[in-house]
């Protein structure tokens, strides 16, 4: 068994620390969203945790883990006896981004099932993560089902395995921890609001801090063993405090001054629901046990709120998880009770006293020492400080040859809900909104015979190919006698996400400024319609003398949003250079995710004034290889004045889509907005041949 990095032994990051520890001592907070950059030790934290939690008693031989004292009544092992359980150590159970739907929920042996009527029920990790850790790294790349699956089983506290008829249910009650990176693409916002706790964390800019992670990260990697060693007693007394605080809990009170102040924070923030209200209450009642407190206290509720409001105060995609903490303590102080008063000694004298963490509201994060963090370790970072969800881009560079021409940015107009822009045919991509596509989920429309393990059977299918060698097969019973050659996988019909590339034109054209806010307005619109359909998004800007990629394909739309916001114009128009850059794209795109197809949106008012001689010829030459390509494409005309040239449309024909106005693209303008875009592709064909 491999060797954890010791969880005291994590620098900095009081914030997600604190975190851990509170759903350790209470699960029923509702588990963690860490949220932060690439190599920030989100993982390194969360799996040390498993080392902390107390060993759970189990029944022996259970497959669901059943407490002993209390076991449940429906566990598929059961029913159970009266023996005395055995002790086994906490599990972090690890949920990969491609695990399927029977390795989450477990499955069924569907072929016993029919043939035997037994319920063969082989668990999945949901049974595996009872009373332990579910972490799941990347949450935001994971499927939607599986999120589905995996919030519900949270929230429930059990699972539900249905197969044709055959169900089961068992027991998952587990802490919930998911870490993501916001450059790789959000999370929607009803499936954040069912994470109890969310932090921010961002790599330390202070030198020392910086220079005594890489020391214990070396340290470690050359000898686990001895530096876990010498992180023991610190391991230990953390345990022990985790244990204290969880034997406190349940003689912690909750007045109803604090609740006053916990129902109008919630009301002043603007939060949804009422989660949130018991979601801040469990919070401040662990951060008061945590404490060695039996009263909750407004310091834990300010606490409660900094890591349980930011992530349920985003209204858009486009939103920034934050918190105004001016705002907070302001409304903490209004509402305040008479006879509420600060404890006097808030800290109890026991482990993890004394370390430089333990001096915040609500008793603070574990000690660090034996190293410079110890002695130089900045002040922790508010978990409601507002993060960028991608990082900032830098002033856009202007492309060689856009001149003096070159006007600054302007903001873009209110997004409004465009059309369905979709891709014709029947794809096999990632699950998503938008075209259609054979999916695990969706409507039936089939069966074949299964090519590796089945796992959507087609009951009908089944029978009918089983039943005419019942007799050959010595049937004798009610049962069916069913073979593995019988067994008919279900081929099921339901929505795949794109790739959708924007190609934007940001020329002196189309630099007037009304014009220019109107276009950004519209790209936003999209671009939040992509975020709502599970999309890829690129983002490619042409003007001057060049193309340049402003965002190579990824799944966060804000960072395209954030690039489209800093967007000059001015120059040229060098439309055959963006068609070719996004043909470029498009190519690479294809050997990397060849399931995803592509939609080619190009915004522009069709002109093109550069790329050379005939710039006209080129860009019509580098619209038909996209056109060669099946691409499917809409181009948005932006071609506004009372005397219009039609550049656009024909660009268009071109490229095998269709063209529509900024008027047109709004969702109640007209109907079947794309649904021409094969039409013409054929009528193109045609006109070719």
């Amino acid at each position: 068994m491999s060797t954890r990095y010791p969880f005291t032994a994590v620098v900095g990051m009081d914030d997600l620390r604190l975190a851990l520890l509170l759903n350790a001592v209470s699960p029923a907070v509702g588990g963690v969203l860490v949220r932060g950059e690439k190599g920030t030790a989100k993982s390194t934290a969360v799996r040390a945790l498993a080392e902390l939690l107390p060993a759970v008693p189990v029944v022996a031989g259970c497959r669901f883990s059943c407490d002993p004292a209390s076991p449940d009544l429906g566990c598929p092992d059961g029913p159970h006896g009266t023996e005395p359980g055995v002790q086994r150590p906490a599990r972090m159970v690890e949920l990969p981004v491609g695990a399927s739907e029977d390795r989450l929920v477990g499955s069924l042996d569907i072929e016993k099932a029919l043939s035997e009527g037994v319920k063969a029920f082989e668990p999945g990790l949901l049974a595996a993560a009872h009373r332990g850790i579910l972490y799941v790294d990347e949450v935001n790349l994971l499927s939607d089902h599986l999120i589905d699956h995996l919030l519900d089983a949270a929230a429930m506290g059990s699972s539900y395995v249905e197969r044709e008829g055959v169900s089961v249910r068992h027991a998952a009650r587990f802490l919930l921890v998911g870490t993501m990176n916001p450059e790789e693409g959000e999370l929607r916002p009803q499936l954040l609001d069912r994470f109890g706790l969310t932090v921010e964390v961002a790599a330390s800019r202070d030198p020392q801090q910086r220079v005594e992670v890489v020391r214990r990260r070396l340290a470690f990697e050359d000898d686990p063993t001895a530096f876990a060693d010498r992180w023991a007693a610190d391991e230990a007394a953390l345990r022990e405090r985790i244990v204290t605080a969880r034997a406190l809990l349940p003689q912690v009170t909750l007045g109803d001054a604090v609740l006053l102040q916990i129902a109008a924070t919630c009301a002043a923030f603007e939060v949804d629901g009422m989660r949130a209200d018991i979601v801040m209450a469990r919070t401040a009642t662990a951060l008061a046990a945590w404490a060695g407190r039996t009263e909750v206290t407004s310091e834990d509720v300010r606490q409660a709120a900094l890591l349980a409001l930011p992530h349920r105060r985003r209204r858009s995609p486009f939103d920034a998880p934050g918190l105004d903490e001016d705002k907070l303590d302001e409304t903490l102080e209004e509402f305040k009770g008479q006879d509420q008063e600060p404890d006097e000694d808030p800290e109890p004298d026991g482990p993890g006293d004394g370390g430089p963490g333990d001096g915040g509201p609500g008793g603070g994060v574990p000690p660090q020492s034996d190293g410079p963090a110890a002695e130089h370790s900045p002040a922790p970072e508010e978990a409601s400080s507002p993060a960028p969800s991608s990082p900032s881009p830098s002033p856009e560079r202007a492309p060689q040859g856009a001149g003096s021409g070159e006007r600054a940015a302007v903001a873009a107009s209110e997004p409004f809900r465009t059309k369905v822009l979709s891709v014709p045919g029947l794809g096999e991509g990632a699950a998503g909104r938008r075209s259609r596509a054979r999916t695990e989920h969706g409507r039936t429309t089939g069966s074949v015979r299964p090519r590796g393990s089945l796992t959507k059977l087609h009951l009908a299918a089944t029978v009918q190919a089983a039943a005419p060698y019942q007799k050959a097969r010595g049937r004798t019973g009610p049962g069916l006698v069913v073979r593995r050659d019988d067994l008919r996988q279900a081929t099921r019909e339901g929505r795949e996400g794109n790739l959708v590339l924007f190609a934007v034109d940001a020329s002196g054209s189309m630099a007037a400024r009304q014009r220019m806010s109107a276009v950004k307005g519209a790209v936003l619109s999209l671009l939040l319609d992509a975020y709502q359909r599970r999309d890829k998004v690129g983002l490619i800007t042409f003007r001057g003398r060049a193309a340049e990629v402003a965002l190579p394909p990824t799944s966060s739309v804000d960072a395209a949003a954030a690039r489209l916001e800093k967007l000059p114009t001015g120059g040229r128009t060098p439309l055959s250079a963006g068609l070719l850059k996004a043909h470029d794209v498009l190519r690479v795109e294809r050997l990397r995710d060849p399931s995803r197809r592509p939609l080619l949106v190009v915004v522009t008012d069709g002109r093109a004034t550069g790329g050379g001689a005939d710039p006209v010829a080129l860009a019509a030459r580098a619209a038909r290889l996209h056109a060669a390509d099946g691409t499917a494409s809409v181009v948005v005309d932006c071609e506004s004045g009372p005397v219009r040239l039609g550049l656009a449309r024909e660009l268009a024909r071109e490229l095998g889509g269709t063209a529509v106005t900024l008027d047109e693209l709004r969702a109640d303008s007209i109907a079947g907005l794309v649904r021409d875009v094969q039409g013409n592709r054929k009528t193109t064909a045609r006109r070719a041949a």
